[in-house]
């Protein structure tokens, strides 16, 4: 099994956990790469997500020997076996835990900064890293969770070596793991982008799903299954995963999130290379989310059409399959609908909103590509908010072009020191911002309602 990145491990994740949803648990992340995965987990189960900073105490002079553990609240877990066979003297073992502490404690303020952790007494916990290799931290972290007072630890992982996950058994009520590869060589082997998580996704996903009202238990979450006939993608059926759909057409699929009490739904339409699991239209769609509005992220192409880059800048298919997929959502959830497009994804929604029946509430581009919509830029008419980064110059200047073009309202948004893909610390937090913004004020709310004319 491989995993796209740690977004697609956490969905898949999600999935094999969906039956502990009723035993209302409490999601803690290991820092840094399992707080991505994590974080998906804790969506689909509309749980509360936190960090689990731990600290291993190493044996001095062989400090890859943990002869113990330390986590939040005081908590010490030492094992007296090892502490005696590694002769740690108590001054040694002292030494050892005050440098630890410091350390423990720098990193909670890092990632949660003035929020208190999640209490844990008489609950049930999910352990989730994106990966096992030895086990020691897992091992150490479900120590600490079950000194932290957790009625049940159950340590979630989407690949691990069978050996470690045998040996984690002992410390874990349950061990759930997608995939036990053998041979096992490291983690980042099973993932096609495993790219480091920085302190600064960490802090910004833990604050997302901290914000109350922002993370909020869909009502209906998982994947959909648009079955698209013809090239442009009209007329064909939307069923939910594993029913129906795909029928002599043309399928993609989708993953649909509508939190409770959701009064509109935004469409992503994705860039060239790019699928409905980029971290970064998910790190926007999470956002909108908390805001109360309902996102379906889908695949424009199949996996074969991929691997033709042709396709990517087809973007009168591309616009024929967003009109489409959007005419099967109005049949299964009728509610207003706005389109998000990330660079040649942005010129398929701006042609898709510009057609005579489009009857969509707002667009929002993030780094696009407006001018690959050609002539029917001018017939859009849904309030349209166009997202630069400012070092992204030549997009810069196709934006500033378009904006020009545009009749309907639009308004031309630069994000300072930004890039094309806004990798930029705390620039994919402002596109979110920006959008959810855009697109609660404008998009219409309740059943049926949208721009028409």
């Amino acid at each position: 099994m491989l995993f796209t990145d740690r977004t697609d491990a956490g969905l898949r994740l999600a999935r094999a956990l969906q039956q502990l949803e009723g035993e209302h648990p409490v999601v803690l992340g290991l820092p840094r790469g399992g707080v991505p995965v994590a974080f998906e987990v804790a969506r689909a189960l509309g749980a509360p997500l936190d960090v689990i900073v731990v600290r291993k105490l190493g044996v001095p002079y062989h400090r890859e020997l943990g002869f113990g553990a330390i986590g939040e609240g005081g908590v010490r877990v030492i094992s007296e076996e090892i502490v005696r066979r590694g002769g740690v003297t108590e001054e040694d073992a002292a030494a050892v835990e005050r440098a630890e502490e410091a350390e423990l404690r720098r990193r909670a303020r890092r990632f949660r900064a003035d929020r208190p952790r999640q209490d844990l007494d008489g609950r049930t916990v999910l352990v989730v890293d994106d990966g096992i290799a030895t086990g020691a931290t897992a091992e150490a972290a479900c120590a600490v969770v079950r000194a932290q007072g957790a009625a049940r630890v159950v340590l979630a992982v989407p690949v691990a070596p069978p050996d470690a996950v045998a040996r984690l058994r002992t410390g874990a009520d349950e061990v759930v793991c997608l995939a036990t590869p053998h041979p096992f060589s490291s983690v980042g082997e099973w993932y096609r982008d495993f790219s480091q998580t920085s302190d600064e996704e960490v802090v910004a996903l833990l604050a997302r799903a901290a914000d109350g009202p922002g993370h909020p238990r869909p009502a209906r979450n998982g994947e959909l299954r648009l079955d698209l006939s013809g090239a442009g993608g009209a007329g064909g059926t939307a069923s939910e995963s594993g029913t129906g759909g795909g029928a002599g057409g043309l399928e993609v699929v989708g993953d649909l999130v509508l939190p409770e009490g959701a009064e509109a739904v935004v469409v992503f339409a994705h860039g060239s290379g790019s699928s409905r699991h980029s971290p970064r239209n998910r790190s926007v769609a999470a956002a909108l989310n908390g805001a109360g509005l309902g996102t379906l992220l889908f695949d424009l192409l199949t996996p074969a059409e991929e691997a033709d880059r042709g396709h990517v800048f087809d973007i009168g298919t591309l616009a024929g399959r967003l009109a489409g997929a959007t005419r099967l959502l109005r049949e299964r959830v009728p509610l207003p609908i706005g389109y998000f497009g990330a660079s040649t994804g942005a010129a398929a929604a701006l042609r898709a909103a510009a057609a005579a029946d489009a009857d969509i509430g707002a667009v929002v581009s993030r780094g696009g590509r407006p001018d690959l919509a050609g002539p029917r830029l001018g017939g859009v008419r849904a309030p349209t908010l166009l997202i630069v980064g400012g070092h992204d110059t030549t997009v810069l200047a196709l934006n500033r072009r378009a904006a020009a073009e545009l009749t309907c309202e639009n308004r031309l948004e630069i994000v300072p020191g930004a890039t094309h893909l806004f990798e930029e610390p705390g620039a994919l937090d402002t596109v979110a911002e920006l959008a959810r913004d855009w697109f609660t004020a404008h998009l219409p709310t309740g059943p049926g309602s949208g721009t028409g004319d």
